[in-house]
Formats: structure tokens, sequence, C-alpha cells
């Protein structure tokens, strides 16, 4: 039986805009306790590009950096139990308490799922008529074998609501 695992807590404050939604955090990003830890991610690369930042290793400012433009970061998924780090192999999966996220902070205008499962769950728990609009992207996952140009192209419907 796979052990269980938890997502981490949310990266957000009162300026955040939009809400970037993963599954739960992979193997690489437990070990690292960092959001998109495994290096072949492409979520920082895609993030710092989309702000024309200087791209850096640095989490703490990384973190700044999507501070400084209003995106908060949190998963759909706050524990479930998986071997390895595929979404397919989510099991008995409990949700984080987005509405109650979105409802303490009214500044956020839209939401943005980083992948397939992220949306779907986010699906489920919002409804698909909740008051804000709600965009699937591109998973930043290597796994999602899609080139960065092309995740990166999709990536820029975020710019419309910061």
């Amino acid at each position: 039986m796979p052990n269980r695992i938890s997502s981490f807590p949310p990266i957000i404050d009162k300026d955040s805009q939009i809400l970037i939604l993963g599954s739960i955090p992979g193997v690489k990003s437990l070990e690292k306790q960092q959001y998109y830890g495994h290096p072949q991610n492409k979520f920082w690369k895609i993030i710092f590009e989309l702000f024309n930042e200087k791209f850096t290793e640095d989490y703490s400012e990384r973190i700044n950096m999507l501070k400084k433009h209003h995106i908060a970061l949190w998963d759909v998924i706050d524990s479930c139990e998986r071997k390895g780090s595929l979404d397919s192999e989510i099991k008995n999966e409990e949700a984080n308490q987005i509405p109650e996220l979105l409802e303490e902070y009214q500044n956020i205008k839209a939401v943005f799922s980083n992948g397939g499962k992220s949306y779907r769950n986010l699906q489920k728990i919002l409804g698909k008529d909740f008051r804000l609009p709600i965009h699937l992207l591109p998973s930043t996952s290597p796994l999602h074998t899609i080139s960065f140009e092309r995740k990166f192209e999709n990536w820029k419907k975020i710019l419309e609501y910061i």
C-alpha cells in the first residue's frame, strides 16, 4: 500500500489575482518541499518567461516573483495515496478547501489548472458554472510531452488577468 502524501500550504496573499492549481506534489517536490521541484518540470521556466524575469533556482526568490506578479499557487488535492509521481496512480484522495480559499481571497479573478487531473478535480469541487473563470492549461510535467513552445503559448492566457 502506498504511503499517504499531503499537499503544501497555499502560496497566496491579499494581492493575489490568479490562482494556479496543480494536482498534488510529485516525489521530487515532496523531497525538496517545493512546488514544482522536479528539475525537468517547466512550471518555473514558463512563469519566469511570461513575466520577462531572470530565471533563478532559489526557491524563496521564485516565491517572491510569484507574489510580485499577484500569482497564488496551491493544489486541488490535500492528501492521497500514490506510488511514484503519476496522477493516474492517485488513490483515496481528499480535496483541498478551494471554495473557502476563494471566499477568503476575493481579489482572485481567475483560476488556472496545471493539467487535466487538476482541472477535473476542480470542476468536481467548484462545479462547471462557478463564479470565476476556470482555465485548463497543459501540464508543465515532463511527462506531458507537447513542446515547451506550445505549453508557453497556452500559459500566456494568464497575462489576461494580471
